[in-house]
């Protein structure tokens, strides 16, 4: 079956029934497909791209994956609805002549302020609606709040989140958005680079012969996970940076990423940060351990071989 709409329901049911499901990707069966397309064409490239060993099959989810996803994108969604009402908000104001601050929180807060006082620039014809479009701001940071609260309950019950919590920058979001999209097993993942590669977060390649060119990041995978990846990347590369001004040691992560931001910039030692994140996430879901306690081993066997060679 093609991985599309229903199709894990359609698999689970079927792999209920005793029938073995193969999900496979659609984006790659269309190549398959000859001529014009048709159900039967369909189903004869189907067959064509199951025999193909090189196309990976898609995992079938469970129920609880899909409703922990659910979650994910209803947060999504009213996260861009917020922020396209506190823009609208912005806007009526500039176009009155009020500048707001910069930041959600703030510039809120200001835009509250300027609804609240009855000689402010902004006309009685659209300050009741202003006052609404707030009052649904808030209505939505409170949703948003709530099914925050119920993922950190989630996140408690999972020692799969519990494992990938342990990992600097891999905050809550990342570790239940992870957890729905593998539920906590990557044995069906080569290594730790193909996981990786699996969020796109690996340059696209044009490569000829003997010439090849690495370009930008493919962004071919799960963009949602990437994202948080990349803004954990970013959260990790600016507290290194503070514990650097401040004179506070830095671990072996933060050290190698400000290495890697002072020889390039700070969005490709982000990226850079986030493909590691993504690999140490791999090693922590593999082995079933904390990062504290995977370092700590490592550590342990390094001495080891140190003291194990001869002078």
């Amino acid at each position: 079956m093609e991985a599309c709409g229903s199709a894990h329901h359609w698999a689970r049911w079927l792999n209920s029934l005793g029938i073995a499901v193969k999900l496979l990707p659609a984006a790659y069966i269309r190549a398959y497909v000859k001529r014009n397309k048709t159900d039967a064409a369909d189903a004869c490239a189907l067959l064509e791209a199951a025999r193909c060993a090189d196309i990976a099959p898609v995992k079938v989810k469970s129920i609880e994956q899909q409703a922990l996803q659910g979650l994910h994108r209803t947060r999504s969604l009213w996260m861009g609805t917020r922020t396209s009402r506190i823009n609208a908000l912005r806007g009526f104001c500039r176009e009155f002549g009020i500048s707001i601050a910069a930041g959600s929180r703030n510039g809120l807060e200001q835009i509250s302020r300027v609804l609240a006082d009855p000689h402010s620039a902004v006309p009685n014809l659209i300050r009741g609606t202003m006052k609404l479009l707030v009052e649904e701001i808030r209505l939505l940071e409170a949703r948003i709040a709530q099914l925050e609260r119920e993922l950190t309950e989630l996140a408690k019950q999972s020692p799969a989140c519990t494992t990938l919590l342990s990992i600097s920058g891999i905050g809550l979001l990342n570790a239940t958005a992870m957890v729905a999209a593998t539920s906590g097993n990557v044995q069906h993942f080569r290594d730790a680079r193909h996981f990786a590669s699996w969020f796109g977060l690996t340059p696209k390649e044009y490569s000829s012969g003997s010439t090849r060119y690495l370009g930008r990041i493919s962004k071919r995978g799960d963009r949602y996970l990437c994202m948080l990846l990349t803004h954990g990347a970013r959260s990790v590369l600016r507290a290194a940076s503070v514990a650097q001004t401040a004179g506070r040691q830095l671990d072996g992560l933060r050290q190698w990423a400000l290495t890697v931001q002072a020889r390039s910039n700070h969005n490709k030692a982000g990226c850079a940060l986030a493909n590691k994140l993504a690999r140490i996430c791999y090693a922590t879901l593999r082995d079933a351990e904390p990062y504290t306690g995977m370092v700590t081993r490592m550590k342990k066997k390094m001495e080891r071989t140190a003291y194990a060679m001869p002078a």
